[in-house]
């Protein structure tokens, strides 16, 4: 598919969110949804910016992240083609409280306040959509807070490669950004996040090089998931 020619609407038809609209009520999110292509490394907003819609990835990778006074970068979420961003912070009508960044060349979709708000007014299902994407992103944080508290840093890294392979029985992948944001999204400093590995790597659980993991030993590597 030719990036540069997606449709709106076509796209639009493809989101859960949206896949049970009609063409006239597809082209009237079209009308308050704004395109936005950001090149690798590109800012997407600033926290503290103005929230008047949420975003939708549809390709690229998108960094939600905190940055200290003295500079240090916590990841919050890695958000990737099909999942979207700023929902909640749109319906409070509160500033966002993160920052936004494409970690690779990113194409993004804005969909505006004055048209969700317009949509849910008319459609009870679309409405009730929205309250499951917002109810799934709750579960997901509350998951990591669980995971941040209970977990340690070996069972945590251990859970990501897993929930990472993709079809059953793949053994290798690539990791989606550098280890040193990897590191951030596990709640892990970039030198703990590297002694894991290597001490997996010893342990003959898993052979990497750069950013490509090759699985050695899965059902290994689950007991030290705690799965």
């Amino acid at each position: 598919m030719d990036k540069a020619k997606i449709k709106v609407q076509d796209f639009l038809a493809r989101v859960p969110l949206f896949n049970s609209m009609g063409p006239e009520e597809l082209s009237r999110i079209a009308l308050g949804t704004t395109e936005l292509r950001v090149e690798r490394g590109g800012q997407i907003f600033q926290r503290g910016d103005p929230c008047v819609g949420f975003h939708q990835v549809l390709y690229g990778q998108v960094k939600l992240s905190f940055t200290s006074v003295s500079g240090v970068e916590k990841v919050i979420e890695l958000i990737g083609p099909g999942q979207s961003f700023g929902e909640a912070l749109m319906f409070m009508g509160s500033p966002y409280i993160v920052s936004a960044q494409a970690t690779e060349d990113t194409l993004l979709l804005h969909v505006s306040k004055p048209v969700i708000y317009r949509e849910i007014h008319h459609d009870a299902e679309f409405a009730c959509k929205m309250l499951a994407g917002l109810s799934q992103r709750m579960h997901s944080l509350m998951c990591d807070m669980e995971s941040y508290a209970l977990r340690s840093g070996t069972q945590r890294v251990a859970g990501y490669l897993l929930k990472e392979l993709g079809e059953p029985g793949d053994t290798e992948l690539t990791l989606p950004v550098t280890k040193a944001v990897l590191a951030s999204r596990l709640n892990l400093t970039p030198e703990h996040f590297s002694r894991i590995l290597a001490d997996l790597s010893t342990q003959r659980l898993i052979a990497f090089k750069g950013r490509r993991i090759n699985i050695l030993n899965a059902e290994a590597l689950r007991d030290h998931a705690g799965y």
